[in-house]
């Protein structure tokens, strides 16, 4: 987070004055020491503030400044979205998705999801669509997932944009479009999505442009996690072109470098 524009002076507000920070005031207060600066959202958070709220249960998640504990990060987010926060209500449904600090509820996570998507979010239609789409929680429901991730993609979400890719390759809910689902794949890509990447890569070597091919599998290991990488690795390795074999093990190599 930027302190541009920031007071290299500013003093830690109090409650009266949360409603008034700028965003640049807000970045400046979370930028500078973890301990301090979750001391404050704590303070803010129990006056209320339901942006502090929603930030204070992603540290208490995550450890950062603070102990790790699942059971208060849960609780954070359920006040924050009682004030209709739209992150901590993608968060709380995260937290009924995977039980974190509280049991797993896959028709509460849905609701959570519905809340934070009717709001806004792009994370929040993102979940929302994924559970639509595999019928965990929520009827199982194509053409609402579709539409879903379409107004996420719409807001610029990447991974949006990489699903709403399959369902023009695969022809669900709308007409096979191989052409729309290569663009967006590509616009999945560039804005840095590593299952984007994927898609783009595997579209381009199937079109026989293999050199560019190999420079977007070269990208994935940046963000995608072990077992996705692990996956990929193994396809490649089953490629009758060298090339990609090649590839596969250059990436198997740079995972193994991370570790």
């Amino acid at each position: 987070m930027s302190s541009e524009g920031a007071s290299p002076a500013f003093v830690f507000p109090n409650a009266s004055a949360l409603n008034t920070l700028t965003r640049a005031q807000w970045d400046a207060l979370l930028a500078g020491p973890p301990e301090r600066a979750a001391t404050w959202l704590s303070a803010a958070a129990h006056a209320g503030h339901a942006e502090a709220q929603a930030v204070l249960g992603q540290w208490l998640l995550g450890g950062r400044g603070v102990a790790r504990n699942e059971a208060s990060a849960f609780a954070w987010f359920q006040r924050a979205a009682e004030q209709r926060h739209p992150m901590a209500a993608n968060m709380l449904g995260r937290c009924f998705e995977h039980g974190w600090g509280t049991a797993p509820d896959p028709q509460r996570a849905a609701s959570a999801y519905r809340a934070s998507a009717e709001l806004g979010l792009d994370w929040g239609m993102y979940n929302l669509a994924n559970l639509l789409a595999t019928g965990r929680g929520i009827a199982l429901d194509h053409a609402a997932a579709f539409d879903w991730y379409r107004r996420a993609a719409a807001l610029g979400h990447a991974r949006s944009m990489n699903m709403l890719g399959r369902y023009h390759e695969d022809g669900l809910v709308v007409p096979r479009d191989r052409d729309w689902a290569r663009a967006l794949y590509r616009a999945s890509a560039e804005a840095g999505d590593f299952r984007g990447c994927c898609s783009h890569a595997s579209m381009l070597a199937e079109q026989g442009e293999i050199d560019t091919a190999v420079r977007w599998f070269e990208r994935i290991p940046d963000t995608a996690p072990k077992h996705y990488l692990a996956a990929v690795v193994q396809r490649l390795r089953a490629s009758p072109l060298a090339a990609l074999r090649e590839v596969a093990d250059r990436l198997e190599a740079q995972a193994a470098a991370r570790t």
